[in-house]
């Protein structure tokens, strides 16, 4: 089956088939740790049982999901060593302190409140437990901050030297951190990760309502998750824009991949909505198009000129046809997330938000697409990268280790197949949890501890549930 296939294309392959299984749980994770937090928050606040309700369903499918990031994780970081070894050798100097960065903190911050966020609640008090529960979701983004900094390193190099074994030092750790591209990636990314959540909790919400169910808990999953849809969602377009022009200015030869522009164009280039690009000519076949809409765009102005793929060398292009798709099903699920998030405004206005039958549909089908956004965003960036993994200065052929094309298809079957199985059942398993409704939380007795407006006017939690809240 890969036959033919050269070590760096074998190589390449099972690092984005790793890496693609790796993204979808942190991009879950770090939405739903701070979706935990707020629920718990909420709970504490109002005393409200359908907060604490949603929490100890939510819980559940964090848990799985985290662990199942970390094993992704660890499983993918082996691969610098294995396959890439010159890579490390070259860049670690900048890159491995980074990284050791992440575990010390942000991952000894999760591990080391992990479990009494899960399991602590009734043995640590409510203020410590929120506690707990609010450093969870901070170690989630200080994650992601530690590793989008290396990524993005890789794409807009700074604050960087080389010595005499030539290996990148680094020079200025703040430049380094703090490249270029570091702050947009990290905004679009976490609001990638919110947006994603948001999708997952309102469609499991949806899903129960169409199931017939009319308690309290899925119509507060789907409120919640639309107010952050039709909040988010715009706001998102106009960092992926920032992300956009960002990208134009380091790295133009990825948007002119993106773009679909083989030519360039002297007085205006046109925005090219679908197409099939054909590499062999260089031009985008049965092209629908708007003339000059991607220079007002990218430049503000109608006429401003836009240079094309015939001003680079064939050697330094990345594969088109990957870029220019997967830019184009991003920005689709994007504007889809928007409009979903606008019906649910309109159905919220109208005070039939939980009785629109085909909206409930549209949000469980919507439920995955997060998940499909991030790995097409991510596709988009890194495919857009090559022929280099530090962009501009080491290419991908010269950081691969002296690894033979038979040993590495080998280790990438056994990786799909164990991938398959072992991840397979974990994520059976959360449709599983998603698939139940959640209970009714009844404590046998109020706690005393238990604040908010509710309690103070003599009304427990249990009363909350007898009463229909």
């Amino acid at each position: 089956m890969l036959d033919g296939l050269s070590a760096e294309t074998l190589a390449r392959a099972q690092f984005a088939f790793t890496v693609s299984f790796h993204i979808v749980f942190p991009a879950f994770s770090i939405g739903l740790a701070s979706y935990l937090a707020v629920l718990n928050f909420m709970w504490l606040r109002t005393s409200d049982a359908v907060y604490r309700s949603l929490f100890d369903y939510w819980k559940k499918i964090f848990a799985v999901a985290f662990g199942m990031g970390v094993v992704s994780g660890i499983v993918m970081s082996y691969q610098f060593g294995t396959n890439w070894s010159v890579f490390s050798d070259k860049t670690g100097p900048v890159l491995g302190p980074l990284m050791a960065y992440e575990v010390m903190t942000a991952f000894f911050l999760e591990a080391g409140f992990l479990g009494v966020m899960l399991f602590g609640r009734e043995k640590v008090g409510p203020r410590l437990h929120m506690f707990a529960t609010g450093m969870v979701a901070v170690g989630t983004l200080i994650s992601a901050t530690w590793i989008l900094a290396v990524n993005s390193w890789m794409h807009t190099p700074a604050g960087y030297g080389m010595n005499a074994a030539g290996q990148f030092i680094p020079v200025d750790w703040l430049a380094v951190v703090f490249n270029p591209s570091f702050p947009y990636r990290l905004v679009h990314m976490s609001i990638a990760a919110y947006l994603t959540t948001a999708f997952v909790v309102g469609g499991v919400g949806a899903w129960h309502l169409l199931k017939g169910r009319r308690d309290q808990a899925p119509r507060t999953m789907v409120s919640m998750a639309m107010w952050m849809a039709a909040i988010v969602a715009p706001v998102q377009i106009l960092a992926g824009d920032a992300h956009g022009l960002n990208t134009l200015e380091h790295q133009p030869v990825k948007v002119m991949a993106m773009e679909g522009h083989f030519d360039s164009y002297p007085d205006g280039a046109p925005l090219i909505l679908f197409g099939v690009p054909n590499i062999a000519e260089k031009r985008i076949d049965y092209a629908i198009s708007i003339p000059k809409l991607s220079s007002l765009i990218l430049k503000h102005d109608l006429n401003a000129p836009m240079a094309g793929l015939d001003t680079v060398p064939d050697a330094d292009e990345p594969p088109v046809a990957i870029v220019f798709w997967s830019f184009r099903v991003m920005v689709a699920i994007g504007f889809a997330m928007l409009g979903l998030g606008l019906w649910s405004l309109y159905r919220r206005w109208r005070g039939t938000l939980y009785e629109g039958a085909w909206l409930h549909r549209a949000m469980v089908l919507m439920g995955p697409t997060g998940f499909v956004a991030v790995l097409a965003g991510w596709i988009t960036t890194e495919v857009g990268r090559q022929p280099f993994t530090v962009y501009g200065l080491l290419r991908t052929s010269d950081s691969l280790a002296p690894v033979a094309a038979p040993a590495v298809a080998a280790s990438l079957i056994a990786f799909i197949v164990v991938y398959f199985f072992v991840f397979g059942a974990g994520v059976f398993y959360i449709f599983r949890l998603m698939g139940k409704a959640p209970a009714p939380y009844a404590p046998n007795h109020a706690p005393d501890h238990e604040p908010g407006p509710l309690r103070s006017a003599g009304i427990t939690p249990a009363q909350q549930i007898k009463s229909g809240r």
